[in-house]
């Protein structure tokens, strides 16, 4: 059976060839306070497999937080340029959990380091990239853009636009974006769609005001939605579910 017949409307439905999916570090984690949880990522590359096996192309980009962010390192004393090159490094460790995840699953998969490291992960080269996913292997983006003082944020809407995708697809713990926290505030109200400007003045938090600018100068759209959610990354692909759509 294939999956167009187990999901026949997705197979009419799905308007996105190619998208990259953002998630942080701490989505890794499940309920522990530290580190991986196996099982966490199993969901998750179980996830990136059903939309993967309706033809979208896909590239991931995984923040670090789950073991060191950069940006608390420095706030605690360390030299800022040291702490993000350790965030940067904590990332690749979580795109080797994934990258091991999917490839349980019969996913060709390509870890792709912005900091050379020959032996653990291929060097980012765009049009090598660009042939990985043509041939849908997944390419997961680790090691932020090489360069201090830039956010996964920032380097999830990097790659995207080199990559040619067609949307950033943001998962998070709620299920788009609110004016205020909804694990606060129980009138917190939820934007079915918002401008990146609006995001910007409203600072709202969606992502770093670089990558929203980023993406707004590049007519990129943002998806928001809960990556808790099971089926949720392969239902909005087609158009259901509960997200807010960045753009304009």
């Amino acid at each position: 059976m294939t999956p167009s017949d187990t999901f026949p409307e997705l197979q009419s439905e799905t308007t996105y060839k190619r998208v990259l999916l953002k998630i942080s570090g701490e989505a890794l984690m499940g309920d522990q306070a530290y580190g991986l949880h196996p099982p966490t990522v199993a969901r998750i590359a179980q996830e990136v497999q059903s939309v993967r096996d309706l033809g979208v192309e896909i590239c991931m980009v995984i923040g670090g937080g789950n073991i060191f962010r950069g940006l608390q390192g420095s706030a605690q004393g360390m030299e800022r340029t040291t702490a993000d090159y350790m965030g940067m490094l904590a990332t690749v460790m979580n795109a080797l959990a994934m990258q091991s995840a999917l490839e349980a699953l019969s996913i060709h998969t390509r870890v792709i380091s912005a900091i050379r490291m020959d032996e653990v992960a291929e060097p980012y080269i765009r049009r090598r990239a660009v042939r990985h996913l043509e041939k849908k292997r997944v390419c997961i983006f680790a090691a932020g853009t090489g360069n201090p003082y830039f956010t996964t944020d920032t380097a999830a809407t990097l790659r995207a636009n080199e990559m040619a995708c067609e949307a950033i697809f943001k998962g998070t713990k709620v299920d788009g974006v609110y004016d205020k926290d909804p694990a606060k505030f129980d009138d917190a109200e939820r934007y079915d769609t918002i401008s990146y400007d609006d995001v910007l003045t409203k600072r709202l938090g969606v992502m770093d005001a670089s990558a929203i600018a980023l993406a707004r100068d590049n007519n990129l759209p943002i998806i928001v939605f809960s990556l808790d959610e099971p089926g949720g990354f392969r239902g909005i692909l087609a158009g259901r579910g509960t997200y807010t759509k960045v753009y304009g």
